[in-house]
């Protein structure tokens, strides 16, 4: 049996690419500093992992949980996007639950999109957005993102044909991969771009939590008429280290969520009752916990740049975001440069070509592993005398 020519069209999935490779060389007993993953290395704060416990104990979390996810989950939404940024939400009608904002980003354009109808991407930008594109069976036009506008598309550069066609859009600030932020200026842009041409727009806010020098990142909702026009969507995985227990949600539009949530309604049954009570504590509880976290990311983000800096190799500290985008050696292409640290320093990074063609020229490294491990990182990458 053959599959489908959706399966078929499907992109290589980059991080088992990744990831395969790095598991080859741990197995070969090396000592591999990984700077490639993407995986929160700290784990879940106690006070989620307890209401978790409490809630699996009790029987009336056993059963089938509601389609649209429990009450006390939206409320807790709505209740965090109020007192983090100001934005006003409808639990009713303007909240998704979704088992990993992931599912959401990949089947939004199931739920709204056309054969004839483009989705706009980011590039550099995280691999898993092409996914939509084939399973829905559209066309996907590439936003550069170019270093000179601070990691942000330019607008003005996209043909009458492509707005024309185009309905939906993909934003992601905190950038993965570049660490790049946005302004709200940049949003009420968004927003204003979006009414003229008709497209929809999705803010990836995975990252949200995540902003250095005292900068916190600003919501897309936050913009004046944002709403109209679009929806944010927030994971749990990065804020709170909950990245296995697989929880997030969607907010703002309401068209846009009924959307998801309804072809929720016949994918899903619905996210165990227990990890969304404990996904309710972590945004109500207090919120040290991310403080602590985004200090000490801050700390590793320092001593990358430092480190960095003495032995040549000129980067830009990320913005936000536990990611760094560095750019390679004269010589390396991406994937040349990412192979050579692991071959020769035992070293794994991802190459930036993996983001798309704009990411030719840079490696991203992520911020999940403890200083010291940086610093090994570094003085092993100088005995290679490449800068």
């Amino acid at each position: 049996m053959e599959f489908s020519n959706r399966l078929q069209n499907l992109p290589t999935q980059f991080f088992a690419s990744l990831v395969a490779k790095t598991s080859k060389a741990i197995a070969e007993g090396r000592d591999v500093i990984n700077l490639g993953q993407g995986n929160p290395d700290q784990p879940t704060p106690d006070h989620i992992i307890k209401a978790l416990q409490t809630a699996a104990a009790d029987p009336k979390t056993h059963k089938y949980s509601p389609f649209r996810g429990i009450a006390e989950l939206r409320q807790a939404a709505v209740a965090f996007y109020k007192r983090e940024y100001g934005v006003d939400i409808d639990p009713d009608l303007e909240v998704a639950i979704l088992a990993g904002t992931k599912i959401g980003l990949v089947e939004l354009p199931l739920a709204l999109l056309n054969p004839k109808d483009i989705l706009l991407l980011p590039d550099p930008g995280y691999p898993d957005y092409l996914s939509g594109a084939p399973l829905a069976d559209i066309g996907y036009e590439l936003m550069r993102l170019d270093p000179e506008n601070g990691y942000l598309p330019n607008y003005s550069e996209l043909p009458e044909s492509v707005r024309t066609q185009a309905k939906l859009m993909y934003l992601n600030y905190p950038n993965n991969p570049t660490g790049a932020i946005a302004n709200k200026d940049f949003f009420d842009e968004t927003v204003d771009f979006a009414k003229e041409n008709g497209i929809a727009v999705v803010h990836d806010f995975a990252y949200g939590a995540v902003g250095y020098e005292g900068k916190k990142p600003v919501s897309f909702l936050q913009s004046e008429g944002a709403k109209e026009v679009g929806i944010e969507m927030y994971t749990l995985s990065k804020t709170y280290n909950m990245a296995g227990w697989r929880i997030g949600f969607a907010v703002g539009n309401s068209k846009m969520i009924e959307a998801l949530n309804l072809i929720q309604d016949h994918l899903f049954a619905g996210l165990f009752p227990a990890v969304q009570l404990a996904a309710a504590e972590a945004l109500s509880a207090d919120q040290q916990c991310v403080d602590e976290l985004v200090d000490l990311y801050e700390k590793r983000r320092n001593v990358l740049a430092e480190e960095c800096s003495r032995i040549g190799w000129n980067i830009d500290a990320p913005a936000g975001s536990f990611f760094a985008w560095l750019p390679v050696p004269k010589g390396f292409t991406s994937v040349e440069f990412a192979d050579f640290l692991l071959e020769k320093a035992d070293i794994s990074v991802a190459a930036g070509s993996g983001f798309g063609d704009g990411g030719e020229g840079f490696v991203r490294v992520g911020l999940l592993v403890d200083e010291a491990r940086i610093i090994e990182a570094i003085n092993r990458i100088e005995k290679l005398n490449l800068f």
